[in-house]
Parts: structure tokens; C-alpha cells; sequence
């Protein structure tokens, strides 16, 4: 037995209880229906004409419905006798290369078969314009040299600072269609200064780029689309600031203040910027964002296949498994965090064996009085919130919640003969 099995072998492994946490979720029944009807209001698909080529521009984020969205986009587009492509709006994602981004789209579900049109995927950019400041404002070559852009994205809280406009419409314009040099410029200042650059890039654009609509869409805490809005470049800005406040009212949370561990099965970069929500996590790599529960510690087990190797957000956990370090492609990685300037999110964590000693050490390590009876929460990630795991130190208290509903009883944790939990 080594030395780190042997400080680990008296720590307890708590009981653990599935329960649901029950949130307002307001939801779009018949999604294509929806959009189409948004896609008809006046100064949205009536701004293309005959023969107009119109680049469509689709983020990395695991949007619900987004090959839907995209397919209905294309489909209403091309009826009104414009010429659609898509084009990735997701900056430095996909590892900065255009091969990168066709595939992080292609793990979306989003194909030129899926979609009906050919993906232009390219890092060349034209510079449109300057900042005040100096910084340069980025647009894909692809996109400017088109007749009109239409962006798809979701508008929801940012992980990493606050202001009018966060993730969404905005943040993909001087982001998502800058690529890696827009991106880079955005991020140059810090995110201090990411609030005031998103909308004077964004104005830029909207002002010198053929940029003719938006379409946003708001989900519940399920992962479920609760509202899709199309928006006339006009009103872009204004729709994006109104349909943040919705966003972050709709967002999951937990119902618990403060525990002392947190398991995550997995993070990603579909899942979040920061590989696991931090407005769900409490764990942020800047000082320009805050919200959520106070945790002990926090283990990260996995990453997901969809992220490619990419663990951005490893620095926001203190514990991992070797497992999860050995899939990690650092060159992605670290793409991405050079990018952005945050260097906190891609610090390595202390690497343990196996899930087991993940968690054992996390729960060794949490400073509860008692660590038999420690508080200890799973998830599967931040996205999926509602049908999570509780210790059986924290089933009273979950009890007495209206919102949360006990739906197992206590069991064991289970690992394998490899240490790997059940």
C-alpha cells in the first residue's frame, strides 16, 4: 500500500441519495414552429432578397435543438432565395484551427448533410476597425465578403464577468465571428474590460459588417429552449440585454448554501466556457464574476468526449483523476487560455489515482468536524441539474425543501476493482 492509499483509508465514504430539484421551467413545445414564426415578423427574412449569399454564423456551445435551429435557419433562408452557408463563430474554440471548429460543429450535430448547406470554415479575418483604445476589431473573412450574416446563439449569464450583454448575440458577434484574433483582441485588457469591448466591437460590426438578423434562444434549468426570439440588427443589442435578465432567472442552481464536497462526473467545453458553470459552481477564475453555493472542495472526474481533450476549467478543481489528466490535450487547452489572457482555469489540480482516492481525498481535506458525516454533493455537470446526488447528512434538510423531491434511498458509494466510482 502506498503512501497516499494509507492516508486515505480511514476517510468515510458517505451514503448517497438521488433526489430532484424542481425549478420554473417555461418551455417551447414545437421549436421549428416557433422559429418560423419569429423568422416571418418584419425586417428579418424580408431584409434578403433573390440571390444573396448569407453566411450563418454557429457557435461551440451545446445550444438545445441546435441542429434544428440551423437546419430551419437554412431552410427559411434559401426559401427566400438567398444563398446560406455556415460559418463557425466560436473564436478560438476548436483548438484555433478551421478543421478544429468543422469538428467541434460536427459534435454538435451540425453537418453540411444535418444543416443543407456547405460550413466555411476558415481563420481568416478582416480587420474592420479600432477601438478607442487601440484594440482592432476582427470579422471572418468569409462572413464580411458575404451580402448578409445572420448569428444563432444562446443568450445566458457569463462565467467570468457581468455586464449589460454576457453570452449571447453581442459576445458572438466581437467574439465568436473575430475567431482566434478577434478573440484575442477582445480578451487583451482582461475581463475587466470585457463588458465595455463586447459592445464597442459589437457596434463596430453591426455599423460595417452586412450583419441582418439574430437569433437568440433562452433555455430552462432542464436544457430545454423556454423562448427563441428573432431580432433585426436594429434591436440586436437591446433584445440581447433583455433577454439576459430571462436567462438568469431561468438558470438551475442548487438548493443547498454551502457543503463540503462536490463530485462532477465530467466538464466540457460544450458544457461551459469554463468547462463546469461557476454561476453554478461558485468557483470563477476572475474576481469580475460571483454567485453560488459556498464549496468545500471540488473533484472533477472526467472530461467529455466532445471537448477533445480540451480542460479548460481543471484550475477551478482542486482534485482529479489520472484517468481525466491522461485525455488531456494541452495544446487546446492552452490555446484557449492564451487566448483569453486566464491562465487560473488551466492550472493542474492535485491528480489522484483513481475516482476513489479523488474523493476520498476531497472529503479528508474538506475540514468538516466530522467527516462522517460531511455534506457531499454529485453531479452528472452543470448541465444537468436536476436529478442530482446528496449525502445522507444533507436528506433533512432536502426534506424540508418544497422544491426537491427524495427519489432513492441511501447506498453506498460503489467503485470498481480500478477504483472507478459506480
Amino acid at each position: 500500500m502506498g503512501v497516499i492509499s494509507q492516508l486515505l483509508q480511514d476517510v468515510p465514504a458517505p451514503r448517497m441519495a438521488r433526489i430532484w430539484q424542481s425549478f420554473a421551467a417555461p418551455e417551447v413545445e414545437d421549436v421549428p414552429r416557433a422559429l418560423k414564426e419569429q423568422l416571418a415578423k418584419p425586417c428579418i427574412l424580408d431584409t434578403i432578397k433573390s440571390g444573396m449569399r448569407i453566411a450563418v454564423g454557429v457557435g461551440s456551445r451545446g445550444l438545445a435543438e441546435l441542429p434544428t435551429l440551423v437546419r430551419v435557419t437554412v431552410e427559411e433562408i434559401r426559401g427566400r432565395g438567398g444563398q446560406p452557408f455556415i460559418v463557425p463563430a466560436m473564436g478560438s474554440h476548436g483548438g484555433a484551427t478551421a478543421e478544429g471548429q468543422r469538428g467541434v460543429l460536427a459534435d454538435l450535430g451540425v453537418t453540411e448533410e444535418t444543416a443543407g448547406c456547405a460550413i466555411v470554415a476558415s481563420m481568416d479575418v478582416v480587420e474592420i476597425g479600432r477601438l478607442n483604445n487601440g484594440l482592432p476589431v476582427y470579422i471572418d473573412s468569409h462572413a464580411y465578403a458575404a451580402d448578409g450574416i445572420v448569428i444563432i446563439g444562446r443568450v445566458k449569464p457569463h462565467t467570468a464577468f457581468r455586464g449589460p450583454s454576457e453570452s449571447g448575440l453581442v459576445k458572438m458577434i466581437a467574439i465568436g465571428l473575430g475567431k482566434q484574433r478577434g478573440a484575442e483582441s477582445c480578451h487583451a485588457y482582461s475581463f475587466k474590460y470585457m463588458a465595455e469591448h463586447i459592445q464597442a466591437m459589437s457596434a463596430i460590426a453591426l455599423e460595417r459588417a452586412p450583419i441582418l438578423f439574430g437569433i437568440a434562444t433562452v433555455e430552462n434549468a432542464y436544457e430545454k429552449i423556454a423562448r427563441v426570439v428573432a431580432t433585426p440588427a436594429t434591436e440586436l443589442k437591446a433584445t440581447d440585454r433583455e433577454l439576459l435578465v430571462e436567462a438568469k432567472a431561468n438558470m438551475p442552481r442548487f438548493f443547498f448554501d454551502s457543503f463540503d464536497v462536490l463530485i462532477v462526473d465530467r466538464i466540457g467545453k460544450e458544457i461551459s466556457g469554463d468547462g463546469m458553470d461557476p454561476n453554478i459552481t461558485g468557483r470563477y477564475a476572475t474576481q469580475y464574476a460571483s454567485g453560488g453555493p459556498e464549496i468545500g472542495k471540488v473533484v472533477v472526474l472526467d472530461l467529455t468526449q466532445n471537448t477533445h481533450g480540451n480542460a479548460v476549467g481543471i484550475g477551478n478543481a482542486d482534485f482529479i483523476t489520472r484517468r481525466m489528466f491522461n485525455r488531456i490535450d494541452f495544446e487546446r487547452t492552452y490555446a484557449n487560455s492564451l487566448t483569453s489572457t486566464v491562465t487560473s482555469c488551466t492550472r493542474l489540480p492535485m491528480i489522484l489515482e483513481n475516482d476513489r482516492q479523488a474523493i476520498l481525498a476531497a472529503i479528508k481535506t474538506c475540514n468538516a468536524r466530522d467527516l462522517s458525516k460531511a455534506r457531499v454533493v454529485r453531479i452528472k455537470d452543470t448541465l444537468h441539474m436536476g436529478e442530482i446526488m446528496v449525502s445522507e447528512s444533507m436528506l433533512a434538510e432536502a426534506r424540508e425543501h418544497p422544491a426537491i423531491e427524495i427519489l432513492s434511498e441511501q447506498e453506498e458509494m460503489r467503485f470498481d476493482g480500478e477504483g472507478r466510482l459506480l
